[in-house]
């Protein structure tokens, strides 16, 4: 099984496979390996002769492998990519008793053609003859959704790569505000940069202004109202996230409020109270160090570790882990409170 990085990078260096068959539940990754083969492998003016792209619902199995046993037109390669492929039938293989068109192409693909195949939202049965040819001698890609407790490292990793910086908060904000629609996210982000100049760094006010984000009722003024004990303040917060149906999962802000109340722990510990031995302690600006100061004044350490095993426990029912199903805004009600009467 192929990684998304290596198959980025073996395209990068023209190194194709007869077969990409890119699966899962991440549209992301299967899209963004799709449209680097598309523009890539051939010229422009090779495409209209030598690439085409069909979609699942508008093509049978066996005229999709009659596209792909033709032969490039003055070309080395024929590019043949079919997006939505779980709409056609045969296409994740055949049961045991069946003729199976994919498998037998497959045993003996066409060396000058480059197929690939979108399935959305599936995967191939591991138990089928044809998943254990493609991932022998194809490129076999599981597209899987990242954790959304990772989405803060992915939209920094995203943005390093494209030369740019940005705030931790910033990227945790952005993370908590628009989930793990890793596509929306990417959207998201190339409408912050047109902002933003070339090699810039990212700021949570940007972040902020350019992708409507409230500046009032966010989660990291929820964190401040929480660190004063502001039960007002807190509730007015979480009452505002409630009515805002962009408002998706809870699980991101459950990691960084995990981490705040991590950090206030760490003040209690430090040997170096000072601002500056803090600030190195907690990895954060000296500009922060007095909210975290504040924060440790009113939870003590018995309550740190409590709130630390509430942020645990509603971090599971967030994730549906053996509990029912409940609103995830009614979850997160449930934990400030709990947070605010410890």
């Amino acid at each position: 099984m192929y990684t998304f990085d290596q198959i980025l990078a073996d395209i990068n260096k023209k190194i194709y496979k007869p077969i990409y068959y890119l699966m899962g539940e991440e549209s992301y990754f299967i899209d963004e390996i799709t449209t680097k083969i598309e523009k890539s492998v051939l010229p422009e003016e090779e495409r209209s002769f030598n690439q085409t792209v069909v979609y699942g619902k508008d093509i049978e199995l066996g005229d999709l492998l009659n596209t792909a046993r033709r032969f490039p037109m003055m070309s080395n390669y024929n590019v043949v990519i079919v997006r939505e492929a779980q709409n056609i039938k045969g296409i994740e293989g055949a049961s045991a008793d069946e003729v199976d068109p994919l498998l037998l192409y497959a045993e003996n693909p066409l060396k000058s053609t480059i197929l690939v195949i979108n399935l959305k939202g599936k995967s191939l049965d591991k138990r089928k003859k044809l998943y254990k040819l493609l991932d022998k001698n194809a490129v076999l890609f599981e597209s899987k959704r990242i954790y959304e407790n990772k989405v803060g490292e992915w939209i920094i990793g995203k943005l390093k790569q494209a030369g740019y910086t940005i705030d931790i908060k910033a990227a945790e904000l952005m993370a908590s505000h628009l989930g793990n629609d890793l596509s929306k996210v990417s959207k998201e982000l190339e409408k912050l940069l047109v902002v933003i100049p070339k090699g810039g760094h990212v700021t949570l006010k940007e972040v902020e202004e350019n992708i409507g984000i409230s500046k009032d009722f966010n989660v990291f003024e929820l964190q401040k109202a929480l660190g004063n004990r502001d039960v007002y303040r807190a509730n007015l917060i979480i009452n505002h996230m409630g009515q805002n149906p962009k408002t998706k999962s809870i699980i991101p802000m459950i990691a960084i409020l995990y981490t705040f109340f991590a950090k206030i722990l760490m003040v209690h510990s430090a040997n170096d109270k000072s601002k500056t031995g803090l600030a190195s302690l907690l990895g954060v600006s000296p500009f922060y160090v007095l909210d975290y100061m504040q924060a440790a004044r009113i939870y003590n350490i018995k309550r740190c570790v409590a709130i630390i095993g509430y942020l645990r426990e509603y971090d599971t029912k967030a994730k549906g882990i053996d509990t029912p199903a409940v609103d995830d805004m009614e979850l997160m009600r449930e934990l400030i409170y709990k947070i605010l009467h410890i």
